[in-house]
């Protein structure tokens, strides 16, 4: 089985009949594999091998030399090779490519209070911040290229994908341009050269000719043209801009979300059942869809389908006051669904932080800001439980429904069942993952639905994805902080938010965020990174309320964050230090982008008169 499922499996925990449906997939006997089905997946393994034992060459002269411009240059020859690797590497062994592929930034691994791994990276990041600094420090680059040549060796020796069935292949490819659309142009992995778009070029080379193995498998030559053509188009594309001009919007648009539709007619032309689901869900069409990603993968593969019935009775339960101790309060007492299911304070009375929208929350893998909570469902247990909210139990909770006919005739009509504490907190759960709209005016513009996008809004979102660095922490298409294209993980970032909304001589604010759930002294002041849709209603801002503004948002940003405000004695801020330079004009437009998220619902005449 490979890394790649292990993962998997490890962060869904999928079902027992799911995993021994994978657990076949991997371990067919080859006997029943005829020489055309295994031709081109010896020939991928030989391709992999290649780009892997090249790489392992540049790793090598770059270990063994000390001249800076040698550094350089023998740096850039291992990236491309790592870019080749990328499309194969991540889908094969995904643990190894996240470690090529860290961000230079400590690693802070929290099973439980037993199992702490703290580790720092050595990773082509890490080469890249360190050999073109002003300073390069040459042991250490050696250090760390010694590092990455152990894994490089390992996986040389190690590698077996013999036996990928088509399906592997349509995911393998249909991962790199998902990759390459959400991160790759962005500069999350290449954060000193912006090297991003000739990254997506070489990756998009080789999905090509992974892609061109299979040939045999299309009935339909068009197909095939077409496949060539897309692949063409999207180089010229990425070779005609440079990073901070590249238009994000226009790639999404005409080049990423065509693929997807070509992906989608070439698993029908090969005829390909996919064994399961993962987080891009196998039909979708758009990034930007309410299809596109699969909230059962979110769930832990655990939802059925969300019937209105379902819907309308967590509706009922999410809103009925008479469920708390108090009789006073209700889920929606501090999720307003007239402002997007937040409070709109900056601290609530009695609690230290305020409540973050529950829109898009489904497509995230852990919850509150300090990740306490591994699922909706653990989430709605601990508000129960709170002293400072419903001050109740469970127990208590699930007998107060149990008493009222309607709610037991609700359930059965909804979910077939009785009434116990575990479906009452899944009928909670299910309404909140119900409030995924996608019917933004950005969302309806980059499916080609509308043409009403400004030059600005539309700037906005490429200073998002380029020059601003918004989207190396906030990743589309869902712009929060679960990083696709695995959406396996939500990141935690320490940005040094302040006590209040200052310019210099800033305090930090005394939250110390997820150190409190582990105690990990390098986690203090660490918050989830939120999602932004609808982020134009949603003010205050920050877990303390420190912004009133999306305006002073932009210029705590601009400014370097907690560094560039003064507090400069916080080790493990992970924003860059450098101030971004943002004119006037480029601030308005970000602003402007991030007005086009709020879903329509929302839209009322009431929120016009918001400052944002």
């Amino acid at each position: 089985m490979t890394l790649f499922y292990l993962n998997v499996i490890k962060k869904t925990c999928f079902t027992a009949g799911l995993l021994l449906l994978m657990i076949s997939c991997k371990q067919e006997s080859p006997q029943y594999v005829t020489q055309v089905e295994l031709q081109p997946s010896l020939q991928l393994q030989e391709l992999f091998i290649n780009d892997l034992t090249t790489c392992n060459s540049y790793i090598d002269s770059l270990k063994s030399t000390t001249h800076t411009d040698s550094l350089k240059f023998y740096f850039k020859k291992a990236r491309v090779e790592f870019k080749k690797m990328e499309p194969i590497l991540s889908f094969q062994d995904l643990n190894n490519y996240n470690f090529l592929n860290a961000p230079n930034i400590v690693k802070v691994e929290e099973e439980d209070l037993t199992d702490i791994k703290i580790s720092n990276p050595s990773s082509f990041q890490t080469l890249e911040e360190n050999i073109f600094s002003d300073a390069p420090d040459v042991a250490s680059i050696h250090n760390t290229a010694a590092k990455l040549q152990s894994r490089l060796q390992v996986l040389i020796r190690n590698t077996d994908i013999k036996f990928f069935k088509p399906y592997h292949i349509l995911w393998l490819i249909r991962k790199q341009f998902i990759r390459t659309a959400t991160t790759g142009v962005t500069g999350f992995d290449s954060p000193v050269l912006e090297n991003s778009l000739m990254d997506a070029v070489t990756a998009f080379a080789k999905a090509e000719q992974i892609l061109n193995l299979y040939d045999h498998n299309f009935k339909n030559d068009q197909l095939k043209r077409s496949w060539k053509q897309k692949f063409q188009d999207s180089k010229e594309f990425l070779e005609a801009s440079n990073f901070e001009e590249f238009n994000r919007y226009e790639f999404i648009k005409l080049h990423i979300d065509p693929m997807l539709v070509l992906w989608n007619k070439t698993a029908k032309d090969w005829q390909v059942q996919f064994p399961l689901q993962m987080a891009i869900d196998n039909n979708a069409t758009s990034l930007f869809s309410k299809e596109a990603l699969s909230i059962d993968y979110f769930a832990g593969h655990k939802v059925t389908p969300l019937t209105e019935d379902k819907i309308a009775l967590g509706k009922r339960l999410f809103n009925d006051n008479q469920l708390s101790t108090s009789k006073e309060i209700s889920c929606a007492t501090c999720h307003k669904s007239d402002i997007a299911f937040t409070d709109g304070l900056a601290i609530p009375k009695g609690l230290t932080r305020n409540s973050p929208s529950l829109t898009y929350s489904s497509y995230q893998q852990d919850f509150f800001y300090d990740k306490r909570a591994g699922s909706l469902e653990g989430q709605i247990v601990s508000v129960i439980n709170n002293t400072q909210e419903f001050h109740s139990d469970l127990k208590r909770f699930t007998e107060h429904i149990n008493e009222d006919a309607a709610y037991i005739t609700a359930f059965k009509t909804a979910y077939n069942t009785t009434i116990d504490q575990n479906t009452v907190r899944t009928a909670i759960a299910n309404y909140v993952r119900s409030l995924n709209y996608w019917n933004s005016k950005w969302d309806r513009n980059i499916r080609n639905e509308v043409n009403t996008l400004t030059y600005s809004e539309i700037n906005g979102f490429n200073l998002f994805n380029g020059k601003a660095k918004c989207a190396t922490c906030h990743f589309a298409p869902v712009f929060n902080g679960t990083v696709p294209p695995d959406f396996m993980e939500t990141e935690l970032e320490h940005l040094g938010v302040p006590t209040k909304s200052v310019t210099e001589n800033a305090v930090i604010d005394e939250d110390l965020g997820r150190f409190n759930v582990y105690k990990t002294e390098n986690r203090k002041h660490f918050f989830k990174t939120p999602s932004l849709r609808n982020v134009a209603i949603t003010g205050p801002y920050m877990h303390n309320g420190a912004y009133k503004t999306l305006e002073e948002v932009i210029e705590f940003y601009d400014l370097g964050g907690g560094y560039g405000i003064g507090i400069t004695d916080q080790e493990y801020q992970t924003l860059p230090t450098d101030p971004l330079n943002l004119t006037d004009q480029e601030k308005t437009d970000l602003i402007n982008f991030m007005n086009t998220l709020t879903d329509e619902e929302f839209l009322k005449e009431s929120y016009t008169t918001k400052s944002i």
